[in-house]
């Protein structure tokens, strides 16, 4: 199994893909249910859902498909658990990030980050600590050292996954994938020097929910403004050759999303009731 990668999501977005994922609760029936999905990772949702741990690791658990594995003869899960953490980048919680990644996650996603020193922590927050005479020191590692439950979760030793466990794109062969949310003006001020002064940036998210907040237009993804800030975080991002990810993708709107030149598409799972509507037609209940 030698050269394969743990982490479908950064194996998609090194070829140039287009990633497909979800938000999720971390929830264990959740966390079943994507494992039958075409999806290439998941982000479980604890910005604005309890940072309640233990149904984290029950979900990274469940979300493993023995079958899968068997079949696949990879040591890769098929659905790549991520986790947005509570902690918006300001208050610089690196004990969210670095407890998500013990447990196994490929990935942190860290909400509203405005500034160099913010992205600069998330970033150093899920790399360990390397000597400055050594290649890959900046940004300087900051995550303790407790793999055990990451291993056991990766299926390697722990010798292996500190050599995997480093950050990409700053690492080429890194496993954990640092993305950033831009949700305000100054994010998108400080866009350019973060994207150019922080190696180790794998996605950029655009959070178009508060940003229209901060414009005066809540939820009004169409409007202008909201459509000029997001084409600025495209331009910047693209200009640079980093992914940029939209939450809301729809039936709707994915060949605009796609033409916009997003390319880590986030949309929800439907649940639909054929049997129930059917049966509430022909009983003139519909």
């Amino acid at each position: 199994m030698t050269g394969f990668r743990h982490n479908k999501v950064i194996e998609r977005l090194a070829a140039g893909e287009h990633v497909f994922a979800t938000f999720s609760a971390a929830d264990p029936t959740a966390a079943v249910e994507l494992t039958t999905t075409d999806y290439d990772g998941v982000v479980f949702e604890m910005e604005h859902k309890p940072w309640d741990i233990n149904a984290l690791k029950d979900s990274f658990q469940y979300l493993l498909s023995r079958r899968q594995v068997f079949e696949a003869d990879s040591l890769a899960p098929a659905v790549t658990p991520m986790v947005r953490i509570p902690a918006n980048g300001a208050e610089k919680a690196q004990w969210h990030a670095k407890q998500a990644l013990d447990l196994g996650a490929f990935g942190i996603i860290w909400p509203h980050v405005s500034t160099v020193e913010e992205a600069r922590n998330a970033v150093a927050a899920c790399r360990y600590p390397r000597l400055p005479d050594t290649a890959l020191y900046e940004p300087a590692g900051l995550r303790g050292d407790g793999p055990h439950a990451a291993t056991r979760y990766w299926g390697i030793s722990n010798i292996e996954y500190y050599a995997k466990a480093d950050v990409w794109p700053l690492a080429e062969d890194g496993e954990i994938l640092v993305g950033l949310m831009i949700e305000d003006q100054l994010g998108i001020k400080n866009l350019p020097d973060m994207l150019d002064q922080v190696p180790g940036i794998g996605l950029i998210l655009i959070g178009e929910g508060d940003m229209s907040q901060e414009l005066g237009f809540p939820r009004q993804y169409e409007h202008p403004r909201v459509l000029e800030c997001k084409r600025r975080i495209l331009d910047i991002c693209n200009e640079r050759g980093i992914a940029v990810g939209h939450p809301h993708v729809t039936a709707g709107n994915v060949k605009q999303v796609l033409d916009d030149g997003y390319r880590f598409l986030m949309s929800a799972p439907v649940r639909t009731y054929p049997g129930l509507e059917k049966a509430r037609e022909l009983t003139g209940r519909a």
